[in-house]
């Protein structure tokens, strides 16, 4: 059966037609992890769905497209059970997975740092990540303090993963091709089990210095906090200066002086 050529507009994805990359990706998490549970997301035409689909002892993918749940339906007619209409954004993940799983996917653009929240949220579920990004959002994930494009998916996901740029992808191997080139990371788990300080606080001091990170933080914090004389060393510097662990200083630090704003 002929695989349909279609662009999913309103998801910002365009459908992956080459084989030896197909390969590359899939061989991404098969290198580390053959035999925990994996959930695809947007599997789209299936390109990297048939290199786990019947090896993977517990694989699962997930679309909101119909007309690709009934495509991989009909290619999969004894697996329908594994191919499920579904949003990953908005599913309880539990009811399929109450253990750990990996993700894999070759990630709508439009959505997926949307995805990469959704990781967070259940990073003590998801072990692995390997998936296809737009290659400036790759680039920023995996991207160490001290540089422009090191923001708070960089900061929050390095909390909790270790983080690979792999390959760089070009426009061509897509149809339709994107207009930017696009690139394969891999995140694996850290052996971090809870940050060393509140976790809640510390997205939300990310988060807020990095809403102003062309601020000293002594200015971008002050929203967290009332007092005008509180100070301290990691004031002086901007956001994208500090790695985790000084993120880690800085938020125990407003909690432990600041009077934290409601």
């Amino acid at each position: 059966m002929a695989q349909p050529v279609r662009a999913k507009k309103h998801l910002g994805q365009h459908f992956l037609c080459d084989e030896h990359v197909a390969k590359k990706i899939v061989e991404a998490l098969f290198e580390k992890d053959k035999t925990s549970p994996v959930i695809e997301i947007g599997p789209g035409t299936g390109v990297l769905t048939k290199y786990m689909i019947n090896v993977v002892p517990d694989f699962l993918a997930l679309d909101i497209d119909t007309e690709s749940i009934e495509y991989l339906q009909n290619l999969y007619p004894d697996k329908k059970e594994k191919i499920v209409f579904s949003d990953f954004l908005k599913e309880d993940l539990k009811k399929y997975y109450p253990g750990k799983f990996n993700v894999i996917g070759n990630f709508p653009y439009n959505i997926s740092s949307q995805i990469m929240f959704k990781v967070l949220e259940h990073r003590n579920d998801v072990n692995i990540v390997v998936g296809m990004f737009q290659k400036e959002v790759a680039q920023r994930l995996a991207e160490k303090p001290g540089t422009k494009t090191y923001g708070i998916l960089s900061v929050l996901l390095q909390a909790f993963y270790k983080i690979d740029y792999l390959f760089t992808v070009h426009e061509h191997v897509f149809s339709p091709p994107p207009r930017v080139k696009s690139a394969v990371i891999r995140l694996e788990r850290n052996s971090t089990v809870k940050l060393n300080c509140d976790e809640d606080l510390f997205f939300k001091v990310v988060k807020t210095t990095f809403n102003q990170r062309r601020k000293q933080i002594r200015n971008s914090i002050r929203p967290l906090y009332f007092s005008e004389t509180i100070v301290h060393p990691l004031f002086e510097k901007r956001p994208e200066q500090l790695d985790v662990s000084q993120f880690e200083e800085l938020t125990r630090f407003v909690e432990e002086n600041a009077k934290i704003k409601p």
